[in-house]
C-alpha cells in the first residue's frame, strides 16, 4: 500500500512537471516576436550606424524584431527588388528612391502606409520630406536617408585669392574668371551636372517638370538658367568630373575653388580629404533672387506581401526611427538630414552643429529644399536628363538643342505612361 501511494505521488509529480513544461513551451510560443525583413543599400559606416539603431529597436521591446539585409549598393538593391517582385520573394520593407513608387504601385506590390501611420505620427516631419511621400493621394513612402546639394569651398584658396563665398551664380561665374589666370578652375561638378541644372531651373520659379506633369525644359527661363552652367564649362571656369565620377577629386587636388556635391558626402570628404586641406560648406548660390536646393536620398516602402502583423511592426520601426534620439543620432553619424523639426532644434544636435560646422549648410537649405515630382517613367526621364547634360558638357551641344531634345523625350515618356 505504501509503495502504491509512492508510485501515485511520483506519477502526479511527473504529470505536474510535464504540464508546467507544456505551459512554458506554450508561453514561449505565444511571445515569439513578429519578425520583418528590411533590405537596404547602406554600406561601410552608414551600415554600422543603421545596424546599431536596429539593434536598439529590437532590444527596446520583445514583441517585434527587424532583420536587416544589406543588398550592396543602391543599383543592386533596386535590381533585387525588381527580381523579388517577379519571384514573389520581397522583404517586408525596403529602402528605395521615392521616384520608384509609381512603378511599384503600377506593379501592385507596394501598399500604402496610411492605415498604419497616423497623420499625427508625421506632423513634425519637414514638409519637403513629406512632399515625396504621397502618390495619387496615398502615402507610400516614409522619409529615411535625405541629403541636400551644397557648395564645398577651399578655405586656403579663397584666402589666397582674396575671394569670398559666392552668394549668387553670377558671383560664382565671376570668381572662376578671376582665378583662371592663376591656373585654377572656379567650380567642379560631378560627372553629370544634372542636379545643379535641376536646382538652377527650379530657382527660376518654373521646374523642369511641374506637379501637373507639364514639361518646361525648353522654356526661355530654363534655357537662360542652363546657359549659366554651360557658359562656365565652355569658358573652362567650371569643369565636370569626367571619368573621376565625382568633382571632389579635383577639389581635393586643390585645382578648384568650389565643388557642388551632396551633403551625404561630408563624412566621406572628412575621411578622404588630404591632410592640410581646409574646407567648408555653404548653401548653393541663388539665381535671380531665388534659392532652391534639391533634396535627394531614399525612403522606406512597405510591400503588399507583408502580413497584417508585419505591417504593424514596420510602422512601429518607422516611428522609432523618427523619434528625436534616433533621427538625431542618424544625422550625426551619417551626414543625412534630421527628419523632424524637433530633432533640428534639439540641444544635442545644435551642439553637434557647433562642433561640426560643415553640416550647417544642408540644414540651412531646408527652408528652400524641393524634390522632383514622381511620375511613371521618371527613371527614363532621368536617363534623358543625364544624356542632355552629357551632350552639353562633352560634345558642347547648345542648350537650345539639348534641352529641346529633352523636352520632346520627356513629353513622350509622360504620354506613354499615362
Amino acid at each position: 500500500m505504501k509503495r502504491l501511494r509512492q508510485f501515485l505521488l511520483l506519477g502526479l509529480g511527473l504529470l505536474t512537471v510535464s504540464t508546467l513544461t507544456a505551459c512554458a513551451q506554450s508561453h514561449a510560443t505565444t511571445t515569439k516576436p513578429v519578425t520583418i525583413t528590411f533590405w537596404h543599400g547602406m554600406t561601410d559606416q552608414h551600415q554600422v550606424t543603421l545596424n546599431h539603431l536596429i539593434s536598439q529597436f529590437n532590444h527596446s521591446q520583445t514583441r517585434y524584431k527587424v532583420v536587416a539585409s544589406g543588398q550592396g549598393n543602391f543599383a543592386n538593391l533596386q535590381q533585387k527588388i525588381t527580381a523579388a517582385a517577379k519571384s514573389q520573394t520581397l522583404p517586408t520593407i525596403a529602402q528605395t528612391a521615392y521616384t520608384n513608387v509609381p512603378t511599384y504601385v503600377q506593379g501592385g506590390f507596394v501598399t500604402p502606409l496610411t492605415p498604419y501611420l497616423k497623420t499625427s505620427d508625421l506632423k513634425d516631419v519637414y514638409p519637403v520630406f513629406l512632399d515625396s511621400a504621397s502618390y495619387r493621394g496615398k502615402t507610400y513612402a516614409f522619409p529615411f536617408s535625405k541629403s541636400a546639394r551644397v557648395l564645398f569651398y577651399n578655405r586656403k584658396l579663397l584666402a589666397q585669392t582674396g575671394l569670398r563665398i559666392p552668394k549668387t551664380w553670377s558671383e560664382l561665374a565671376q570668381d572662376g574668371e578671376k582665378v583662371q589666370v592663376q591656373g585654377l578652375t572656379g567650380v567642379a561638378f560631378d560627372q553629370s551636372f544634372m542636379s545643379e541644372l535641376d536646382d538652377l531651373i527650379q530657382q527660376t520659379g518654373t521646374p523642369l517638370v511641374s506637379d501637373k506633369l507639364k514639361v518646361n525644359a525648353n522654356s526661355q527661363s530654363a534655357l537662360r538658367a542652363t546657359h549659366v552652367i554651360t557658359d562656365m564649362l565652355n569658358a573652362k571656369t567650371a569643369t565636370t568630373a569626367g571619368t573621376d565620377g565625382y568633382g571632389s577629386t579635383q577639389f581635393f587636388a586643390g585645382k578648384t575653388l568650389f565643388y557642388c556635391g551632396s551633403s551625404a558626402a561630408i563624412p566621406i570628404v572628412q575621411a578622404s580629404a588630404p591632410k592640410g586641406l581646409k574646407w567648408g560648406t555653404a548653401p548653393l548660390p541663388s539665381y535671380r533672387g531665388r534659392h532652391a536646393t534639391s533634396i535627394a536620398g531614399n525612403d522606406l516602402v512597405l510591400f503588399k506581401s507583408a502580413s497584417t502583423a508585419q505591417r504593424k511592426v514596420a510602422a512601429a520601426f518607422m516611428k522609432f526611427m523618427l523619434a528625436k534620439p534616433q533621427t538625431t543620432y542618424w544625422a550625426q553619424k551619417t551626414g543625412y538630414l534630421p527628419l523632424t523639426k524637433a530633432a533640428q532644434k534639439d540641444a544635442n544636435y545644435q551642439h553637434y552643429l557647433a562642433q561640426h560646422p560643415t553640416a550647417k549648410a544642408a540644414n540651412q537649405s531646408l527652408p528652400f529644399g524641393f524634390q522632383d515630382v514622381a511620375f511613371l517613367g521618371y527613371p527614363q526621364y532621368l536617363v534623358a536628363l543625364s544624356q542632355a547634360t552629357d551632350k552639353m558638357a562633352s560634345q558642347h551641344q547648345s542648350p537650345k538643342k539639348a534641352m529641346g531634345t529633352l523636352q520632346t523625350q520627356t513629353e513622350k515618356i509622360i504620354q506613354q505612361n499615362r
